[in-house]
């Protein structure tokens, strides 16, 4: 079944890009993405999984591991003389529904075969079907407190646990999280939110002649899905490598000594307190350097990522409407901490020989 294509939707930029730095890399943690239905979220989050390179997997694995690091299932396999084939296919995009029953997100476990066989006892649910792939969980902030707590220790881990009567089962549970909301139906828990990397709000286009071309675009590919596909193809396969490059790139980027300080900064300049802010905006940072094909955190990376990952985590006063995060205030703190490194430069002297020639090397790749 063909998909709509990633490149094709028009605007929600913003959206777009928080995606694809989580492509890029998946240490940023995931995306929220709040607005009213209809505005082309889920088509965004299909189309991502259509633009990431195919994965080997296990042939026959419920899990879907990589036969360079196997799970404890293949290698009770291997130990009893199976041959593990390699196959490889799309990522997937697994869709969590709201009225999901525990044994359904998580698994249940077979006691009795349990107690003789391990992790064979596990009847897969769907954070095994996630694994290696996204977790797309609409209207998140309607999900059952318990079902959140799953998806929290799973998050954190990479694995998921699941306990029956005494007996413990685990297996991989490494997954992009995408979930959407509607602010108006309620509140995000705050546990659940500080897991979330980035945020993302999606607003309906207002411009007609935008609105037309989403119509256009659309009965096209209705109508002739082959044909649409193949008139974005080039595009796609443009993107695609770009995303590619970039994830092959962001191991190599780096950030000065000043930028952790300018993170620490700015996630305490608008009351976070979580460590994982800090580290969510240092990755994301990094990802947007490496889509751009730099290999050094600049400024304008920070401002960015610090606007996409604090936004949900500070603290909002109900009582004023215009509470929340200020990009004012974010470049003010950053300006502040650069005007303090650079007096600092100037109190410790002139720059030796080598120090200069490194500077204008570093500011020569940034040109």
């Amino acid at each position: 079944m063909s998909r709509y294509p990633f490149s094709a939707i028009v605007e929600q930029e913003r959206l777009k890009q928080a995606l694809l730095l989580n492509a890029v890399n998946p240490a940023v943690g995931g995306v929220l993405v709040e607005g009213t239905s209809g505005t082309g979220k889920s088509t965004a989050v299909r189309g991502l999984a259509e633009l990431l390179p195919e994965i080997d997997v296990v042939a026959g694995c419920p899990f879907s591991c990589s036969p360079l690091e196997p799970c404890a299932h293949c290698v009770q396999r291997q130990a009893r003389g199976e041959a593990l084939e390699t196959v490889r296919r799309r990522v997937r995009v697994v869709d969590l529904p709201l009225n999901a029953t525990e044994d359904r997100v998580a698994g249940s476990v077979d006691i009795a075969r349990a107690l003789r066989e391990g992790i064979m006892a596990l009847e897969p649910g769907l954070l095994a079907d996630a694994n290696r792939g996204i977790l797309y969980v609409d209207e998140i902030n309607l999900l059952d407190d318990h079902l959140c707590d799953v998806l929290l220790d799973a998050a954190a881990l990479g694995v998921n646990v699941v306990e029956r009567e005494g007996v413990s089962v685990s297996h991989p549970a490494a997954f992009l999280l995408v979930g959407t909301m509607n602010p108006e139906e309620g509140e995000l828990r705050p546990q659940l939110a500080d897991r979330i990397g980035l945020r993302v709000v999606v607003d309906a286009l207002a411009d007609p002649g935008r609105r037309a071309e989403v119509i256009q675009r659309r009965e096209a590919f209705t109508s002739q899905p082959a044909a649409f596909v193949s008139e974005w193809a080039d595009r796609q396969a443009a993107l695609s490598a770009s995303v590619q490059d970039a994830r092959e790139r962001v191991g190599r980027v780096t950030a000065t000594p000043g930028t952790y300080r300018a993170i620490a900064r700015l996630v305490t300049g608008v009351g976070v307190s979580s460590h994982r802010a800090d580290v969510t905006v240092l990755q994301c940072a990094k990802a947007l350097a490496a889509l751009d094909g730099r290999l050094e955190v600049g400024r304008d990376d920070l401002l960015e990522a610090a606007g996409l990952a604090l936004g949900h985590r500070v603290v909002l006063d109900p009582f004023d409407p215009g509470s929340g995060l200020d990009d004012r205030l974010l470049r003010r703190i950053l300006d502040d901490v650069l005007d303090e490194e650079t007096a600092e430069k100037k109190a410790a002297g002139p720059a030796t020989p080598e120090e200069t020639s490194t500077s204008r090397s570093s500011t020569a790749r940034r040109g």
